[in-house]
Formats: C-alpha cells, structure tokens, sequence
C-alpha cells in the first residue's frame, strides 16, 4: 500500500464448524425442542431456477410430524416467524446473512399452487366484468406469486395497497 510496501501474504481459513447448513438445522431443532414440538427436520434439494421465490435459499428444511399446523400460524404467518428467527440466529452466529428456508409439510408449496389458480381465477372474472377486484391480506411472498403469476396476462394488471400486515393485491382490468 504505497511507497516502500512489500508483498503481503494473506491466509483465510474458514471458522471451525462454519457448515451453515449444520448450524442452521441445530437451531431449527433446538427451537423446536424448547417450543415442543415433536418433528423431524429434512434438508430439501432446492434446485435454482425461474420460477422461484425471491427468498428461496440453498438452505432449505422441510418440517415432517403430526399436528404441525400450530407451525403454520394463521395465512402461514408463524411459519414466517420461525424462518425469520432461525435466520437472524444463524446470521448472528456465522456473522453473515444466510439464505434458509423453512416449510412445514410442503405447505409453501401447496400455497403457492392454491395462490396462482386464485389469480387466474380472479383474472377471468375481472377479464369478464371488467371490474378490479382486491385479494385478501397477503403476505410479501403470497403477494409476489400472484404478481409473477399474473405479469404476462393480457388483459389485466395488478398492485399491492394497504400498509403493513392490511397490505393487499388489487387485480384490474388494463386499460385498452
């Protein structure tokens, strides 16, 4: 680094135990543990590819047992707690931010497949009325399927309105 400096020589070695996958299903199960709830956590194969959510992560678990809806939450929304918390949790002990995903018994796929066949659904009957309709609350995720499920339809539009947890997507016929 300027005049006179000589060649440096500089040796990375990766923190003991830095398998992020590991760290991450530790905490995932010692959540559930302390919370009690008797599941097992699987590692899914998260292929990339179009099509895909934002968030989707290399680390991914899918959560298998009986009676796991109370995982789920109302709208998925504990769901999203529990994937939120194992993130900032491992982010904080691997000091970097880690992509995970978390689903419960294929439940993000299963509302991902309900969610396009209600846009288009919704998007006939707009086609056909011609009169906007607004979804129920979404969470961000839920609203961008419908977004990218509707994006290349040819007669209508969507937005999102509403603030916070009310936030909601509005489907309405393009203007011609």
């Amino acid at each position: 680094m300027g005049l006179g400096g000589e060649e440096a020589r500089i040796r990375v070695t990766p923190k003991e135990g830095a398998n992020m996958a590991e760290a991450a299903r530790s905490v995932l199960e010692t959540l559930l543990n302390v919370i009690g709830v008797s599941a097992s956590v699987t590692s899914q194969v998260r292929p990339s590819g179009e099509g895909q959510e934002e968030d989707a992560a290399p680390i991914a678990f899918d959560i298998k047992g009986e009676d796991l809806g109370i995982l789920i939450g109302r709208r998925g929304q504990t769901l999203s707690c529990l994937q939120y918390i194992v993130r900032l949790i491992v982010a904080h002990q691997m000091k970097a931010r880690v992509p995970i995903t978390i689903d419960v018994e294929g439940y993000k796929q299963r509302r991902d497949e309900a969610l396009r066949a209600l846009a288009w659904r919704i998007a006939e009957q707009v086609k056909v009325r011609g009169v906007a309709f607004t979804l129920e609350p979404m969470l961000a995720y839920e609203r961008r399927i419908i977004h990218l499920a509707l994006a290349d339809h040819s007669d209508v539009t969507t937005q999102s309105v509403g603030e916070g947890e009310a936030r909601r997507v509005v489907i309405q016929p393009k203007e011609k």
